[in-house]
């Protein structure tokens, strides 16, 4: 039976989408459930999975093409993999095992291999006959295979990166260049980067902070942390709540601008801007108030994995009320945060570098982070700007405060 392939029911704000990966192409089975196309919207990818066990019969939208919600984008064939086996015909299945039997000897010297091993020993260039068997009779099964392709992967030595790049034989003055169109998502992320700039009053201001009593806080604690909770302590839950602390007592820096209105917002709803392949993403930590160091880390965490296998929800990156970037990770000193709308204001954290600081008239080495706060001029006066900073700047140089709220 032939059905056919819609592109998921995008939510409403969500015009439209590309099709982004083919996982599978005409002709080939798949399973129910199974992975067989990716549609990329300008906020996050959807997945479309098998109906049922069968093929995929027709593609009618190919990779880089535009579809609408809930549009046709190709057609499977329910059962169509296993039609050319007899279903109750037990001669013909009796007669049939030796040959596949036969042919998968045949095919792969002294070893014997059920299809499916041998399928996956295709796949993966496997010689099946160092592949050591464990079925009845020393049958090489599907689970030997894996095991086999597994430890080749973990015992192959780590290369330098530079030495993985292919090599790529060019003629002496030439200039090669590629043309790749702009994903959807990172089309979006440009076009609220330029209209942030052209609309907002933006302006930065900058402090840096102490980060010698944190990093003793963590190291003091770090392995009772991950025995109770199961997960490190990090930076980022200190600036987290650090941020939530004072946007209570700043409430224009968590407030947006809606038209000629001023949104002041009683919660606090705190974006992580998170790197992906497909460019950057800011999931949000709902009501950061009510969350503790450990909830925070593991909700970053797991944004952190769902944005790398491209598994965020739409709900999961809306709203927020603030937002803290980390470009110190890639070793960023110092920076500009451009503002994510509708918000007023953003953090932007840097690299820790030791650096001599002069301490009642001493001369000390202390790691130091320079802190950036980008905020929109039309809602949030210079007074206000640096006060707050000051405040994360103090809490975090001192985390009792952060407890005792003073």
């Amino acid at each position: 039976m032939s059905t056919e392939i819609k592109a998921p029911v995008f939510p409403e704000s969500v015009a439209e989408g590309t099709v982004a990966t083919w996982h599978k192409q005409p002709g080939e089975a798949c399973s129910r459930d199974e992975l067989i196309v990716d549609i990329e919207t300008d906020k996050v990818v959807l997945e479309v999975v098998a109906p049922a066990d069968g093929v995929i019969e027709e593609i009618v939208k190919g990779e880089g093409d535009t579809v609408e919600s809930g549009e046709v984008i190709g057609k499977f064939k329910e059962g169509a993999a296993g039609e050319s086996k007899p279903a109750d015909n037990k001669s013909a299945e009796k007669e049939e095992a030796p040959k596949q039997e036969e042919a998968s000897q045949a095919s792969s010297g002294d070893a014997i291999l059920s299809p499916a091993a041998r399928k996956l020993a295709e796949e993966n260039n496997v010689d099946p006959n160092a592949v050591k068997g464990t079925g009845k009779d020393g049958r090489v099964t599907k689970e030997d295979v894996q095991s086999y392709v597994d430890g080749k992967k973990s015992a192959a030595p780590s290369k330098p990166a530079a030495t993985e790049m292919p090599e790529v034989n060019v003629a002496q003055g030439e200039r090669p260049e590629k043309r790749v169109p702009m994903t959807r998502l990172r089309a979006s992320i440009a076009k609220r980067l330029v209209e942030a700039q052209q609309t907002a009053a933006m302006l930065t201001t900058f402090n840096e902070v102490n980060m010698k009593p944190i990093m003793e806080l963590r190291k003091q604690y770090q392995e009772s942390f991950v025995k109770r909770h199961g997960i490190k302590l990090g930076f980022m839950s200190f600036f987290t709540k650090a941020a939530t602390e004072a946007l209570k007592r700043f409430p224009a820096v968590n407030a947006s601008i809606d038209g000629n209105d001023m949104v002041y917002h009683g919660y606090q709803d705190i974006g992580v801007a998170v790197s992906t392949d497909r460019g950057l993403v800011v999931p949000v930590l709902r009501d950061s108030d009510a969350m503790g160091l450990a909830d925070i880390e593991k909700k970053i965490v797991e944004y952190g994995t769902k944005a790398k296998e491209g598994k965020l929800g739409i709900d999961e990156m809306t709203g927020g009320t603030f937002t803290i970037t980390n470009g110190g990770i890639f070793g960023s000193l110092i920076s500009t945060p451009i503002l994510n709308p509708p918000q007023t204001a953003i953090l932007g954290m840097h690299k820790i570098q030791e650096r001599p600081m002069a301490v009642n008239g001493q001369v000390e080495i202390l790691p130091m982070m320079y802190l950036a706060l980008s905020y929109d001029h039309r809602m949030i006066d210079g007074k206000e700007a640096v006060q707050f900073l000051v405040a994360i700047k103090e809490m975090l140089e001192d985390p009792a405060r952060i407890l005792l709220d003073v």
